[in-house]
């Protein structure tokens, strides 16, 4: 049995081999029944981690325990099974395309810290376009969540929500807790589990920048795009961008296992939109350039690549973790050291004139939405202690620059990604890309989305307590294939968020009045949920920075006094 509220992205598992006595070249890449990964040490010019066998990951896999929240996820299995597909994760006789009925808050993080809540005071100030906006459109319905109702050091989903007087689990009342919520804070200071856990029940997208101005922008591109539309800026344009290189199995997956059938599903599609492929050779630097910011610059951006590795060490982590490696690189055959910025865009790369306000992007691979401080599957090894894989938690440099210029939304993967996502292995593989194009044909309809990235925490749901009820047998002959595939589906789905509003929309109609004034009414405050205690007064528990050397979670189970001796030590 897995925890898959802890244990997420599929690939860390790879430490039954070290990565560094690997190099590219020596991975036999024709043999269809190895499981790739994706990813590629752009310090050394080799695979993040190598291929593996089902019967390696197998012997990972067995005895490990259910998620902490494998109630939201078996009554999430079931009401989609049972209910109609338009609700999903709201209650019933809510429409959730209607903020007015669904609901809109924001979350931020709870501190006692003098400088760290004037910083706060100023991000709110810099997003009062978007947060009046949003009031006008969920009126009652709107929350901001901060102080003692915002998110507390340490606390789960489930506390949060019972802290704001909604029920741990079961459908969003947005009575209670509005459907669509906006974290803002990094994952440092609100973590990265804590939106796995409550998307699965909300609409859940998170921002953060390092400039006040940053936020100012956004809010500024998604209120435009709302009241204005899309029209003047986008053409009703859905492109796609799948890189391939010669000898790599894993980007010959993807481009035609994924993005090839995407590209003949929504062709044609009854919504007037075009669609364009840049596959294999087109799947370069200088297309990509174009399609972000330049003369090509769609609407919407679905790619799919190897998402660029560094070790933590590495001064150019924050800014190149994540970057996507385009078909420039020659491949694992004829490349054998390490890759020079041709062959990758990362966010710097972005030309200083790039038009990116009101698109949006959809992108698979690994790191692509950003990176966990600590490797989560190293437990599966019974290890002591996790292996850290950069100093901090932190969102990926790309999506950063997409969004501070104006970027509506960035889908993409925390942690590493692989293709049994979307393929079931095998020289006779199928395609299985129902989640993806699912979720484009939400946006393409104009949808928010929070709500289009639903289906795949529908499918997270399913395939967790599938495998959960699949572990629970312990007398069966487990087959490593099936096995394997299940696992490494789940956690793919698990590992993908949403960077952004998650009310944030393709509109090309706009409609919505502007928001009158600067100054936010006093109702913006937030409210006591009706019948619920009103604990707003309550104390922020003092915060006490953690050592390098212990883990969060480690942390997190100290005692406060213990807390304090050590950080006296070390002063």
């Amino acid at each position: 049995m897995l925890d898959f509220g802890r244990f997420r992205g599929a690939v860390q598992l790879i430490f039954v081999v070290d990565p560094a006595m690997l190099d590219a070249a020596s991975v036999p890449m024709s043999n269809d029944d190895l499981l790739y990964f994706n990813g590629i040490d752009i310090a050394t010019g080799g695979y993040g981690m190598p291929p593996m066998t089902p019967e390696a990951m197998k012997a990972l896999v067995l005895d490990e325990p259910d998620p902490e929240n494998m109630e939201d996820l078996e009554a999430r299995k079931i009401a989609v099974q049972t209910e109609r597909e338009g609700h999903l994760g709201v209650k019933e006789g809510v429409d959730p395309l209607d903020l007015a009925q669904a609901g809109w808050g924001v979350i931020f993080p709870a501190t006692a810290d003098v400088d760290a809540r004037a910083a706060q005071a100023a991000i709110r100030e810099a997003l009062t376009e978007l947060l009046a906006l949003r009031h006008s459109q969920a009126g009652p319905r709107f929350r901001i969540y901060e102080g003692p109702r915002g998110h507390r050091p340490g606390q789960s989903k489930a506390k949060w929500l019972q802290n704001n007087g909604a029920a741990p689990s079961g459908p969003a009342d947005p009575d209670k807790v509005p459907y669509y919520l906006l974290i803002v804070g990094s994952p440092e200071e609100i973590p990265y589990s804590f939106q796995y856990q409550l998307d699965v029940q909300y609409a859940v997208g998170r921002l953060w920048f390092p400039t006040v101005a940053e936020y100012a922008s956004y809010a500024r591109s998604v209120v435009d795009v709302e009241v204005q539309g899309l029209t003047e800026r986008r053409k009703r344009r859905l492109c796609f961008f799948g890189a391939r290189t010669e000898g790599d199995r894993a980007t010959e997956l993807s481009s035609t296992r994924l993005v090839e059938p995407l590209v003949q599903q929504l062709t044609g599609n009854d919504h007037g939109w075009e669609v364009h492929g840049f596959v294999g050779q087109e799947a370069t630097h200088a297309n990509l350039q174009t399609l972000l910011g330049g003369e090509q610059t769609p609407a919407l951006l679905f790619t799919a690549s190897h998402g660029a590795e560094l070790p933590m060490d590495d001064p150019r982590q924050r800014a190149h973790q994540g970057a996507l490696v385009c078909s420039d690189w020659p491949g694992p055959q004829q490349w054998r050291e390490p890759l020079p910025e041709r062959f990758y865009f990362a966010g710097e790369h972005l030309s200083p004139d790039a038009d990116v306000a009101g698109m949006m992007l959809l992108c698979f691979a690994c790191f692509g939405a950003g990176t966990p401080q600590y490797d989560e599957f190293s437990r599966l090894r019974r290890a002591e202690r996790r292996r850290p894989i950069a100093p901090a938690p932190f969102m990926g440099a790309l999506p950063l620059s997409l969004l501070g210029r104006g970027a509506l939304a960035v889908i993409g993967h925390v942690d590493r990604a692989w293709g049994c996502s979307f393929t079931d292995g095998g020289p006779r593989a199928k395609s299985h890309t129902a989640t993806f194009e699912s979720t484009l044909r939400r946006l393409l309809q104009e949808q928010p989305v929070g709500h289009a990235f639903d289906y795949f925490d529908i499918r997270y749901a399913e395939l967790s307590t599938e495998l959960s009820e699949e572990l629970q047998d312990e007398w069966k002959e487990h087959d490593a294939n099936d096995l394997t595939m299940l696992w490494t589906a789940n956690n793919d789905a698990r590992g993908y968020v949403v960077l952004g509003d998650p009310a944030a929309r393709l509109t090309f109609r706009g409609g919505a009045k502007r928001p009158d004034g600067a100054v936010l009414p006093t109702s913006l405050q937030p409210s006591s949920p009706v019948g619920e205690a009103d604990d707003r007064d309550a104390p922020i528990p003092e915060v006490i920075a953690r050592p390098p050397e212990i883990s969060e979670e480690d942390w997190r189970h100290t005692p406060l006094a213990v807390q304090r001796y050590i950080d006296r030590r070390r002063q």
